[in-house]
């Protein structure tokens, strides 16, 4: 059994954080998807997540496994809704932006460990509500939020060059 846990990234980990989303644009190529195929996410953004301390990483046995932002607060892509809406529209949620996963890790089904542990963090701040979204293409996330029991709200637009329409689901907690 390794050692799975969370921890903030820093700049330190920008160099161990590049090659994790390099790997992941060139899935989602490889799968058909248009998401993140312009240029998006790159350096600077992931250093705007460390930047704000919304920049975690997943650590197995001490490597980086996984990167993800989990931004707490309200999100201007969210605001407009096709599709049935969200089911919270009151009280604070975090979303879980640019997650990818090493390919040194692949197969171990670690997106759980990483969405349930970003999920348990958030959840100690007191937050109850999570939204996700993922272009109507990227079938690996939508199989990941279904068995993680996020439900499909509707689509939205996101501000990212290219293809921006976007799946959108939601996830809410009782406390």
């Amino acid at each position: 059994m390794s050692l799975i846990y969370l921890k903030r990234a820093t700049a330190a980990d920008v160099p161990a954080i590049m090659p994790i989303i390099a790997n992941a644009k060139a899935l989602l190529k490889a799968d058909g998807s248009p998401q993140w195929q312009d240029g998006y996410p790159d350096e600077a953004a992931i250093r705007r997540d460390i930047m704000a301390q919304q920049s975690w990483l997943l650590m197995v046995d001490g490597q980086v496994a996984g990167t993800a932002a989990q931004v707490v607060g309200d999100d201007p892509n969210y605001h407009e809704i096709d599709g049935e809406g969200w089911h919270n529209t009151t009280a604070p949620y975090a979303t879980i932006h640019r997650i990818a996963l090493s390919a040194g890790f692949a197969g171990q089904h670690l997106s759980h460990y990483f969405f349930s542990n970003l999920i348990s963090q958030a959840y100690q701040e007191g937050v109850r509500n999570f939204r996700i979204d993922t272009h109507a293409m990227n079938k690996r996330m939508q199989a990941i939020a279904g068995s993680l029991g996020y439900q499909y709200r509707g689509e939205i637009r996101v501000d990212e060059p290219g293809d921006n329409l976007r799946h959108a689901y939601e996830l809410n907690l009782a406390d």
